[in-house]
């Protein structure tokens, strides 16, 4: 087996299950995470992650928001809780996070089930072909899968977001936060490109389509 397959943004992570709790406070509400090896940060919920969660903008009067590299979702989760109409994807390329996912929307949500929709798959590939568009799409990406390999995700942007909806995602600074923001600035120059949170070496980014 390629070491890489073992990665946790790998469709099929090589590693023993065993389940861990993680509990956590997030935007003032107690959520109880449950994870395995082979997904990422299984043990706690990562810094960057919960500084992201903790900064989340959502547009008002909206009613679709994906989690992208959900993992086992506790971005959409905290989205789905605190959006009580909305409806919530969580894409994950991984199996056993998808899986994760599930089992923590059951405990987490229990009386939400009809919102929330989990799908496997690589990035957007799930919903190609789909009619779907989302209001807000939140992630914390896997930088060590690569810089380029993260701003792909902003070819299909234009396609998936709707127009004025955000995509907020967060990059450590040492991961290449600077060059993602000029990169974008580049690129993507009619739209609205901001930091909105600096801490504890984190960027949190939003962007807003605005055509």
């Amino acid at each position: 087996m390629k070491k890489e397959e073992s990665h946790y943004f790998s469709e099929f992570p090589d590693a023993k299950f065993k389940l861990h709790t993680i509990p956590v406070s997030l935007r003032k509400h107690l959520y109880i995470f449950r994870a395995t090896p082979g997904v990422f940060s299984f043990k706690k919920l990562d810094l960057g992650t919960k500084i992201l969660i903790e900064n989340m903008v959502f547009p008002k009067n909206r009613e679709n928001f994906l989690d992208l590299g959900c993992g086992y979702g506790p971005i959409g989760i905290v989205i789905a809780y605190e959006l009580s109409q909305a409806n919530v994807y969580f894409i994950d390329i991984n199996k056993r996070a998808v899986w994760c996912t599930r089992e923590n929307i059951k405990s987490n949500l229990s009386d939400e089930l009809k919102r929330v929709k989990v799908l496997q798959g690589n990035y957007f590939d799930p919903l190609k072909g789909k009619k779907i568009r989302f209001d807000g799409i939140y992630m914390n990406p896997p930088m060590r899968a690569g810089r380029v390999e993260f701003l792909k995700i902003f070819d299909d942007i234009s396609y998936f977001l709707n127009t004025k909806g955000f995509f907020q995602f967060v990059i450590k600074r040492k991961m290449g936060a600077e060059f993602i923001l000029q990169s974008l600035r580049r690129r993507n120059s009619e739209d609205i490109i901001d930091i909105i949170c600096k801490r504890s070496g984190y960027w949190v980014f939003n962007y807003v389509r605005t055509n």
